[in-house]
């Protein structure tokens, strides 16, 4: 593997981080199904097909895993030197012909990870997607210096329990905040909700839960702290409806056995659709929570880069 810089900006001693380098080094991050998550056996770049632009990382892709034929998620190197806050997005893009063409991605993997992770849909005639869904172990992808976004930590105000609302890809930069120290010395009790069409689309969430139970130092750190709550919306399924509607009707609650929402205690993330954003908002605002944002921290945050 490249040699890489690993920050622990969350990490609370010297102890902490020697167990997140020593288990990440030793492949106990994110393990996955070999027959499903291929893993590059050469990790030099591929020869571009024209001249990267100056001023972008050119990473390596280093293992792909497809969930559906809408989702995938892929893994690549970290520059040495590239910073970024858990739950940040960054842009990244490919060469298209002879020039760049860049989207905004949610970091799925924690600031402490060696290597970067991100999860996608394919968009058959996306300008980006309609390529990156065909990369491959030992491919070259772009991405610009400067990460950024409100669903970090730092811009919520102190409380006891942080909702992470999600649906589709939306779960991304809480599957960075999920394997994060940092989340779980903030907060004692953490909700993680994803909403999808169809139940194969939860897989990647349920593939996060595994992770986290099988790895040695976060199932340790993360305990009983971190409770998952899958929804679908077209199929039978345990948990059933749009999340907007669980928490209109309080059976999220009831199903959790946590109280509603109260602004004393309960910190929000949202991530998802224009409408999904919209409504849940609109759930929070009423039940008392105040938006939030880098730059004055609130009750809640919104990640709208992705809407559009």
């Amino acid at each position: 593997m490249r040699g890489h810089m690993v920050y622990f900006a969350f990490a609370k001693n010297d102890e902490t981080k020697r167990l997140l380098r020593t288990e990440r080094r030793a492949g106990m991050n994110a393990p996955a199904k070999t027959d499903d998550f291929v893993v590059a056996e050469n990790q030099a770049a591929a020869p571009a097909a024209a001249k990267i632009p100056d001023g972008v990382y050119a990473e390596t892709v280093l293992a792909v895993e497809h969930y559906t034929d809408r989702l995938f998620r892929f893994r690549m190197t970290r520059p040495a030197g590239f910073r970024f806050r858990s739950g940040e997005f960054a842009m990244i893009g490919l060469m298209v012909g002879d020039k760049p063409v860049y989207r905004a991605y949610s970091i799925a993997s924690p600031a402490w990870d060696e290597e970067l992770e991100f999860f996608s849909i394919k968009v058959p005639d996306g300008p980006l997607t309609s390529h990156l869904q065909a990369i491959k172990p030992g491919d070259t992808v772009l991405m610009r210096k400067k990460p950024t976004g409100t669903l970090v930590l730092d811009a919520l105000t102190p409380g006891k329990r942080l909702y992470m609302f999600s649906t589709g890809t939306g779960i991304a930069p809480f599957a960075s905040l999920i394997r994060d120290p940092e989340t779980y010395e903030k907060f004692e009790e953490v909700i993680l909700t994803h909403t999808c069409r169809d139940v194969a689309e939860l897989k990647y969430g349920f593939d996060l839960m595994e992770e986290i139970r099988n790895h040695e130092f976060l199932a340790e750190l993360v305990g009983d702290k971190l409770k998952h709550y899958p929804t679908v919306t077209r199929e039978e399924f345990s948990h059933k409806g749009r999340i907007t509607d669980l928490i209109e009707n309080g059976k999220l609650f009831s199903d959790l056995g946590v109280p509603a929402l109260d602004p004393a205690v309960d910190r929000g993330m949202i991530c998802g659709s224009s409408a999904m954003l919209k409504d849940t908002k609109d759930l929070l605002e009423k039940a008392g929570l105040v938006e939030g944002s880098n730059n004055k921290p609130g009750e809640f945050v919104i990640e709208r880069a992705f809407v559009g």
